[in-house]
């Protein structure tokens, strides 16, 4: 007997929507058209998109450190209730995992405790190029973090000497936080106090354009891949548009959601983040890259902190917001608004991300692929509430926003653990594997 069998749907297969059944036996897709057996579970999809299990390729679970604000296993729930079935989680927690030591111990926290998939990057630190040399066999490792730039957390490797070193060393994907340190020290000096709107001036665009440069210039030093993260103005896109190759890059729901100065008049530090949300001249280049498909990815950058925290002062208030549960409903509202097509976020969630780190056996519905899915209703509106949002953070910088595309089921290794926004089964996800 089969495990599930999805049928009547319009499933994404080679960049189209084809009517055909599929069927899961023991995890993986067993089938692809007419399926005549009997199954324990069945969907019925009509009038929904059956899409390969999508994946948030930046998410900050806060595990191990911080966890009144997020752990592995509320951080996990938020992403299936968003339509996400893998998740490739940060280092910068306390302690930072930049140790092979503190790498086995977040695999180990994260066991029987995490819904969805997922992989964690090793941190980059001045000191640890050794074992950076040799993370190529590490189990459940998607790559390489670099903050070149200070932001949450302590894993800061600003000079340029030391970031040569990181490169030279790195045997995965080195995905880089890019913002210069120098010019972010330079700059404190223009932060007013209580004023948010300062945010943007003292992280400024030349902050990251300088940064950005010289991660291009070592990575192509070296020959070996960098994936700029969260990229956030005009200059960058120009420039990283010319500097393909060894290089790719991500830009986030949120910078091409909301622009300066309105977020800021509207949600104060709620729209504090690193790199900033700027003004409309580099939201609207954001989407001129979307459009034509210059960045790679599409990830969240879900870094969620209490309100408590969020309320406080400006520049005591702390930057980051969670995205990982609304990446998918954001996204899937700008299709339906035209700003981009269906094919073009597959290949930002699922496809790209696969070809950028080589996940094995995931991103596609193809016969003998992992049975991941995340099923969508393209009719259906939903309104974004605090109340419903599932990190421990308890808000998102959309509440009270209307959103028509959402995810309905969230299907992972043929089982069904999201439906209609109900958590359900066990948190048994596994780690990523990797070619």
């Amino acid at each position: 007997m089969l495990d599930l069998i999805i049928k009547n749907g319009k499933c994404y297969i080679d960049e189209q929507l084809k009517d055909v059944n599929i069927s899961v036996k023991d995890g993986k897709i067993q089938r692809i058209g007419q399926i005549t057996e009997d199954a324990k579970d069945t969907i019925d999809a009509t009038g929904l998109i059956v899409l390969p299990g999508c994946m948030d390729t930046q998410t900050h679970f806060r595990e191990p450190g911080s966890t009144d604000t997020e752990d592995l296993h509320s951080g996990s729930r938020a992403a299936i209730v968003g339509g996400i079935t893998s998740v490739f989680e940060m280092p910068n927690t306390n302690p930072p995992t930049s140790t092979k030591k503190e790498f086995q111990r977040k695999l180990d926290l994260a066991k029987n405790r995490m819904y969805c998939n997922y992989a964690f990057y090793f941190g980059a630190t001045a000191d640890n190029a050794n074992e950076l040399a040799d993370l190529k066999n590490l189990e459940g490792c998607c790559g390489i973090k670099l903050f070149a730039g200070s932001s949450t957390g302590n894993l800061l490797v600003a000079d340029e000497k030391d970031i040569e070193v990181v490169f030279q060393n790195s045997s995965k994907v080195v995905a880089v936080h890019s913002e210069d340190e120098t010019i972010l020290s330079i700059n404190k000096k223009l932060i007013k106090k209580g004023d948010v709107h300062s945010h943007p001036i003292w992280r400024s665009d030349e902050c990251a354009i300088s940064s950005t440069r010289r991660i291009v210039r070592i990575a192509n030093r070296y020959n070996k891949k960098a994936h700029v993260l969260h990229i956030s103005t005009k200059q960058e896109i120009d420039f990283l548009a010319k500097h393909k190759g060894n290089i790719t890059f991500e830009i986030t729901p949120q910078h091409l959601t909301i622009y300066a100065p309105d977020c800021y008049d509207k949600l104060g530090t709620y729209a504090q983040m690193n790199p900033p949300i700027r003004d409309k001249s580099h939201y609207d280049r954001l989407w001129y890259a979307v459009k034509n498909n210059l960045n790679d990815t599409i990830g969240s950058d879900h870094a969620p902190h209490l309100k408590v925290n969020k309320d406080k002062e400006y520049p005591n208030s702390p930057s980051g917001m969670p995205g990982v549960q609304t990446l998918m409903p954001v996204m899937l509202n700008h299709i339906n608004e035209g700003k981009l097509t269906l094919n073009q976020l597959i290949n930002f969630v699922c496809e790209n991300p696969v070809k950028i780190f080589g996940i094995r056996g995931k991103g596609f519905i193809k016969e003998g692929f992992d049975a991941d899915f995340t099923i969508v209703d393209m009719n259906k509106k939903i309104t974004i509430k605090n109340k419903n949002i599932e990190s421990k953070c308890g808000w998102s910088p959309f509440d009270g926003v209307e959103f028509k595309g959402t995810p309905v089921s969230t299907i992972i290794a043929g089982k069904i653990k999201m439906h209609d926004g109900k958590i359900l089964g066990d948190p048994d996800g596994t780690p990523l594997k990797f070619n």
